[in-house]
């Protein structure tokens, strides 16, 4: 038995990852910060040590060489200074671990205060003003040599009471919000602890934040927030990580990454499971970071809402609604003050685009916030986000901005992200930085940059191959060009990637540029009722074994088309119907019982191929001064067709197999593309894809 290959090998080691994947599970780190707060909780059977000591142990171990604690891999300041501030207040409340500990974290929160306000804003950690002023007031009870009255300081106090005086604490005990999230940094307010254990989560965690429960289970003893925090201290091997779970979130963000890495045709079952996994947890309110967490969010809502849409899940988007205020504007969180970031608009913006016949108009509004809440980020240079740190985002919004979902070619995409990705670098932000393993992955990157070096391979000879055949054939003489042939198989290769698909992304291509030549041609002469002339000469170049037959029926329809319209109008229409019909005779899919007994649906889709591909062509005449049609009218009318094509692709066909679907959209996708792209962004599309070496 031959030895499996590199690739293969990594499917395995990530199909095993996956695996963890589940109800309840995490892939995140544990968090110094809540480990310090949970620390900090005093035996509740009235004994002089801590309930936790395993959290002083895990504190003990894992202080970094330069006194702090925090990320380890990635220095933000204020990570590091309210991770370290827990620790050192939490080691010394309990006397544990020797004088040295305490001293070096002293010396770097020392060090380090004046940088406090440096970092960029937008990465400020949630409720840091909030947490760090409460630590300070622990630290100044156990007399740590701290400099309590830095002008750094001042300022960060000051933020503090400006926000407790905006927290209505009416609200606070009446319904859950991401108010209890930073639980801990309030309890100097008048708290009523009985009415705030009544917004517990059912997991018996406050807004899932183990130090926000910690918090409570110090004032309260309650049993269900004991239950909660021993479950994680023991799960985490004597920390805690930052938020759980997220497993909601993880799910999602898992299959995102894998979809836009161009490697999720290896892990089908695997996506299919979280997809069943968040389709179960769908509320008509939307969904929140895990299934016990009471406050929905947009992002959580947004991916999901996407995601299962273009699976064939039946969602609605009535679901935005909850994000928006009276004045038109969207939000992450209810009652939320900060201002929007910028992951959470551009996850709403991509979801936007799936838009379906009949859609609440909501997702149109909230589209059209999105892209402009992202474009005047872009353009005024402030597109760091306060949920992650990522290795470009910039360049994720500006294809995103640039390139809207009817436009995007799957391996266009995939090559642009795997520059965008990163990996491991990724850093998320909560209260603290914290990873997110099965998100975040060099694994995924490694296997996807092996996998797309092995299109660009085969693309290349398939590319040699096509031109040979090009110039054999002596077809530059019908007006075509090496290049236009090369645009063709672009187009083709960008849609249908997949090693085991050659021949229909080959026919796809040698139909193209058969098509422009036999089009070239009767408009030279004025049509096919003056010459047939070379005609049969042509269609036998695009031969394909057994499946000629059906190509030749597929060439006459086409010609006929061409014949009713003489030298008048765009064929464009027929043009991409010609591809369709090719490529689903070489499939072999044409022929299936399935789809004869479905006609119906797939006559629809053809009108809305045909219709769609012939309104664009004519746009780009229009474009071209070549025309004089009303564009903007033309533009309404393809944006509902599409709107209506998606559907019927992703939800409303299901009497046609799914491969034979996405032949009708790879088609009109192309069209779309090559009319929203000019030459030289289509040239410069062809070089990165397939010429230039992904490394």
């Amino acid at each position: 038995m031959d030895e499996p290959s590199e690739i293969e090998q990594m499917i395995d080691a990530i199909r095993t990852t996956l695996g963890s994947l589940g109800d309840d599970e995490t892939s995140m780190n544990v968090s110094a910060y809540d480990t310090a707060l949970v620390a900090l909780v005093k035996n509740l059977d009235g004994g002089d040590g801590p309930q936790f000591p395993s959290c002083i142990d895990w504190i003990v171990q894992n202080q970094l060489p330069d006194g702090s604690w925090g990320d380890p891999a990635f220095f933000m300041v204020q990570d590091r200074m309210i991770s370290t501030l827990a620790c050192v207040v939490a080691a010394k409340s309990w006397n544990i671990g020797n004088d040295n500990l305490c001293n070096r974290g002293v010396l770097f929160i020392k060090e380090n205060m004046s940088r406090l306000l440096e970092e960029e804003q937008d990465w400020m950690p949630c409720g840091f003003e909030i947490n760090f002023p409460a630590l300070l007031e622990k630290a100044k009870d156990l007399d740590l040599d701290i400099h309590y009255n830095h002008t750094v300081l001042e300022e960060i106090y000051a933020k503090r009471n400006l926000k407790l005086s905006k927290i209505p604490l009416d609200v606070l005990h009446a319904i859950p919000t991401t108010l209890l999230f930073s639980l801990e940094g309030m309890v100097d307010l008048p708290l009523d602890w009985e009415k705030l254990l009544t917004l517990r989560c059912p997991d018996g965690s406050f807004h899932s934040s183990p130090a926000a429960t910690a918090a409570a289970l110090s004032y309260t003893g309650d049993k269900e927030c004991l239950a909660f925090l021993d479950r994680l201290v023991k799960m985490f091997k004597g920390g805690v990580p930052c938020s759980h779970s997220m497993d909601t979130f993880e799910q999602l963000w898992v299959v995102d990454r894998l979809i836009r890495l161009g490697i999720s045709r290896h892990f089908t079952i695997e996506i299919q499971r979280c997809l069943e996994f968040i389709y179960r947890r769908w509320t008509q309110k939307g969904l929140a970071h895990n299934a016990y967490c009471q406050v929905v969010d947009i992002d959580d809502t947004s991916m999901g809402f996407r995601l299962l849409r273009q699976h064939g899940y039946d969602v609605t988007p009535s679901v935005f609604k909850h994000f928006e205020t009276k004045d038109g504007n969207f939000f992450c969180f209810p009652m939320e003050t900060n201002h929007a970031s910028v992951t959470p608009m551009y996850n709403t913006y991509r979801a936007s685009q799936f838009m379906f016949p009949g859609d609440d108009d909501v997702l149109a509004r909230a589209g059209r916030y999105c892209r402009a809440f992202l474009q005047e980020r872009q353009a005024s240079n402030k597109l760091h986000d306060k949920w992650i740190i990522t290795k470009d985002l910039s360049g994720e919004v500006e294809y995103t901005l640039n390139f809207p979902w009817k436009a995007s070619l799957s391996r266009i995409e995939t090559r642009m992200y795997l520059d965008q990705y990163g990996g491991n670098t990724d850093v998320w932000i909560a209260k603290v930085l914290y990873r997110m393993n099965l998100v975040s992955n060099d694994m995924y990157l490694k296997m996807a940059k092996a996998d797309f070096r092995e299109y660009q391979r085969l693309s290349r000879l398939e590319w040699n191959g096509l031109r040979k055949w090009y110039l054999r054939n002596h077809l530059q003489r019908y007006g075509g060009t090496p290049k236009s042939a090369l645009t063709a198989y672009f187009l083709a290769s960008a849609n249908i990637f997949e090693p085991s698909r050659a021949a229909e992304r080959l026919v796809w291509a040698r139909v193209a540029v058969l098509a422009e030549a036999v089009t070239a041609h009767f408009r030279h002469i004025g049509g096919p009722c003056y010459s047939t002339e070379n005609l049969e000469e042509l269609i036998n170049l695009v031969s394909f074994g057994d499946a000629f037959g059906g190509l030749r029926e597929a060439w006459k329809q086409w010609l006929m088309a061409w014949t009713a319209k003489e030298s008048h109008g765009s064929v464009d229409g027929d043009t991409s119907l010609l591809f369709v019909r090719t490529i689903e005779i070489v499939s072999g899919r044409i022929a299936s019982t399935e789809q004869k007994l479905n006609r119906w649906d797939y006559s629809q889709l053809e009108q809305l191929t045909s219709s769609i591909c012939h309104k664009l062509a004519t746009i780009g005449l229009a474009q071209n001064g070549a025309s004089m049609e009303n564009t903007e009218g033309l533009h309404r009318q393809v944006d509902l067709e599409m709107q209506e094509l998606s559907w019927r692709v992703h939800q409303g066909c299901h009497g046609i197999n799914r491969e034979t679907r996405q032949t009708f959209l790879n088609v009109v996708k192309s069209f779309y593309y090559s009319a929203h792209c000019s030459p030289e962004t289509v040239d410069s599309h062809i070089a990165k894809v397939i010429f230039q070496d992904v490394i």
